[in-house]
């Protein structure tokens, strides 16, 4: 069979009893020794004709001991053309440090060394990319931009293709079906890079610290995996974990820090709200919880709410339209067919306040947004998560300031500790 240009570096899975072949493809067994191949599990499932199966990557499709998994090998990088005219179209400016950044990410992917970047919330992590991720291409390299959030892919695809829009970037995650195609530069979530096997010489990983990404040995072997043998990977967040900067300590990995937001501007001090009582009862929010709202809406800002579980999310909404009739207030969590259009809406000025659970927390930026941390001291939320949502507040250059309120009713641990986080990066 002639080869599918579409396909390079990408795999699939297929039953054994196909005879497909095609050009510049292997086959192995989708398990091997109770393995997945794909991402590289131990395979506990069982159906009921006694095929293993795997239970970790099932979202991306079955596969079992009767299938094989299709690898088909990248091209090579003289397959991308290689240019002296540059690909970046953005013509903004970084600031001083922004620059220092960007030009270590440069040397390091010179150099072939994996980097960390360590930069508060509204650093202008995105824009620090733009010529590493320029240079790449220019090489005729293969470039992947992963994040664990549909948010942030969907925030960022809209940036990025602006900044590069000579060229076409391939958008993937769960919520939308595109037909595989051979973009040089792709952006997605990290459940994606378990479709590509040795394929990108640079992988940046936004947001690496987030759930679902963080600790899932799953998702970070396909991440290996995804790169090529000698590709390098960068890691960018506001709140690096232990293991990270162990390796940067170490100088197993570069590592860079940005302890300011690219307009200058210091993070928001939270506010710190004590309650005794239920913060909502039989759908009617605490009155100082909805004093606490009231003050805020005077403000004729966007607001975003909080919360730890979905399945309080109408009870407020219910209470908020009733004790504010002219109020436009949705809410929205990970599995709601609206998701991404409520997003939208609520970024477009069309809904006043946004009830949420934790699938805003980061990577996604809201003009002069304030925020609302209902139940803070709920175990939902660490202590990156706290420092993240915070994160959201004070992002425009035109409006550097804002209100983030914690609403608890005990100052625990991880409170604590995303306070003296935000205050210690603004020393």
């Amino acid at each position: 069979m002639e080869k599918d240009e579409n396909l390079f570096g990408r795999q699939w899975v297929i039953e054994q009893s196909n005879n497909t072949i095609m050009d510049q493809t292997t086959k192995v067994r989708a398990i091997k020794d109770k393995v997945c191949q794909r991402c590289q599990q131990t395979v506990t499932g069982m159906l009921p004709n006694n095929k293993s199966y795997c239970r970790k990557c099932i979202g991306l499709g079955r596969i079992d001991d009767s299938n094989w998994l299709v690898r088909y090998k990248e091209q090579e990088k003289s397959g991308y053309p290689v240019s002296d005219d540059k690909i970046l179209s953005w013509r903004g400016k970084l600031t001083p440090e922004q620059a220092i950044v960007s030009q270590k990410l440069q040397q390091s992917l010179k150099e072939r060394r994996n980097h960390l970047v360590h930069a508060v919330t509204g650093a202008g992590k995105t824009e620090m990319l733009f010529e590493v991720i320029n240079t790449a291409l220019m090489r005729g390299l293969r470039v992947a931009l992963a994040t664990p959030r549909i948010d942030v892919v969907n925030e960022l695809y809209p940036r990025l293709s602006t900044a590069f829009n000579t060229i076409e970037i391939g958008k993937y995650h769960g919520k939308t079906f595109n037909e595989p195609k051979n973009h040089q530069f792709i952006i997605c979530t990290t459940h994606q890079l378990l479709k590509f096997y040795h394929t990108f010489d640079l992988l940046i990983i936004d947001e690496v610290d987030s759930f679902p990404y963080v600790n899932n040995p799953m998702l970070l072997a396909g991440a290996k995996f995804s790169v090529k043998k000698d590709g390098v990977q960068f890691f960018l967040t506001a709140t690096p974990d232990s293991h990270l900067l162990a390796q940067a300590k170490s100088k197993k990995i570069d590592y860079s820090v940005l302890n300011r937001r690219f307009h200058g501007g210091l993070l928001p001090i939270p506010q710190n709200q004590f309650y005794l009582k239920p913060f909502i009862t039989k759908k009617k929010i605490n009155y100082k919880l909805l004093n606490t709202i009231n003050r805020l809406l005077k403000l004729n800002k966007p607001i975003l709410i909080f919360l730890p579980r979905i399945a309080e999310l109408n009870d407020y909404k219910v209470s908020l339209e009733k004790s504010c009739p002219k109020l436009r207030v949705e809410s929205v969590y990970a599995g709601d067919k609206q998701r991404e259009e409520k997003v939208q809406k609520f970024r477009n000025n069309k809904i006043d306040l946004l009830l949420t659970t934790t699938i805003l927390e980061r990577g996604v930026t809201f003009p002069h947004v304030q925020v609302i941390v209902v139940a803070a001291d709920d175990r939902i939320y660490t202590t990156p998560s706290l420092v993240q949502i915070a994160g959201r507040v004070g992002r425009s250059k035109d409006d550097k300031e804002g209100n983030v309120i914690f609403c608890y009713h005990r100052y625990t641990k991880n409170i604590r500790l995303a306070n003296q986080q935000i205050r210690k990066m603004n020393q």
